[in-house]
């Protein structure tokens, strides 16, 4: 009688891009299509109740397939990369012991390097220091990461953000060269006026979704000066409804912020060698070739 032969371990599958460029659906699609898990790394859909403001996948797109990395914490409450990178390491192992694909998906640099590169993370953390850093403004702030050569993070804009960036100062120098085993790393290109066209789009449907009333509703429970709230579309939302903005003069906004997150994202992502870039549909046939060779192995 033959032996069975055991098929090799499924392959880390990594989707980068920034925001809107598509990286979600195709993850969606892919998973389905090759039984995988979906990892959502995102600094923002890590909130609980933040659904509609941080485009959280739907109800309908979370029943298709498993995804991870959601409504981990209440808003205000700390949450690091080292967080993230050990979370999301628990579930790449449980989801390979199931046999299935892991998929990493986001535009949060720093949250898929912490896993594809292993970092180091020390691990603790100056209270004095962070006091310090706490007192200063925001502008204190991008002074200080300026004069000490720091990355300012993706959203700039949270003051917690922008002191944990301090925090992290030298963090890529504790880290792999290269990334760990067993992985597929792609990045999605789209042409600059198909993302805007699709950042517009998204503002549309927030505020056709409710993004409104879901602001109201968190600021009632965590107040407009939560952390968690002083990103994003959320204070826009606040001056929309304290009469300082339009509707309209709000989504304008919004798609500028929008925009540039998206060219901060990218500006990160591309330090990365080791991303193979495709627009959405060259990488949906590159990895579904990748995953039918593996699942022949």
């Amino acid at each position: 009688m033959a032996s069975r032969v055991e098929r090799a371990e499924p392959p880390l599958v990594v989707i980068v891009g920034p925001t809107a460029s598509g990286k979600t659906a195709l993850a969606i699609d892919l998973a389905t299509q090759y039984d995988g898990e979906i990892i959502c790394a995102d600094s923002r859909t890590i909130y609980k109740g933040m659904d509609i403001g941080t485009a959280k996948p739907t109800v309908e797109e979370r029943q298709s397939v498993p995804h991870w990395g959601l409504d981990l914490i209440e808003p205000g409450e700390r949450f690091t990369a080292a967080d993230f990178q050990r979370y999301a390491n628990d579930k790449i192992t449980d989801i390979r012991a199931r046999g299935k694909v892991p998929f990493l998906v986001g535009g949060t640099g720093l949250y898929v390097d912490s896993v594809v590169f292993d970092y180091q993370f020390g691990s603790e953390v100056d209270e004095k220091h962070r006091r310090r850093l706490a007192e200063m403004s925001l502008e204190e702030l991008y002074i200080y990461c300026k004069k000490h050569n720091i990355n300012l993070p993706e959203n700039k804009e949270n003051k917690r953000y922008v002191i944990r960036a301090i925090e992290q100062k030298g963090v890529n120098n504790r880290r792999q060269d290269k990334p760990v085993d067993n992985n597929i790393i792609v990045g999605i290109t789209t042409e600059r006026d198909m993302l805007r066209t699709r950042i517009a789009l998204r503002a549309e449907q927030l505020f056709e979704n409710g993004v409104v009333e879901e602001a109201k509703e968190l600021s009632e429970r965590y107040g407009w000066n939560n952390e968690a709230m002083t990103g994003n579309i959320y204070p826009l939302v606040r001056q929309y409804l304290d009469g300082q903005l339009s509707v309209d003069e709000a989504k304008r906004q919004f798609i500028t912020r929008d925009w540039q997150l998206a060219r901060r994202q990218l500006t990160w992502l591309r330090r990365n060698p080791f991303i193979k870039w495709l627009d959405l549909k060259k990488a949906h046939n590159y990895l579904s070739q990748e995953l039918e060779t593996w699942q022949k192995s």
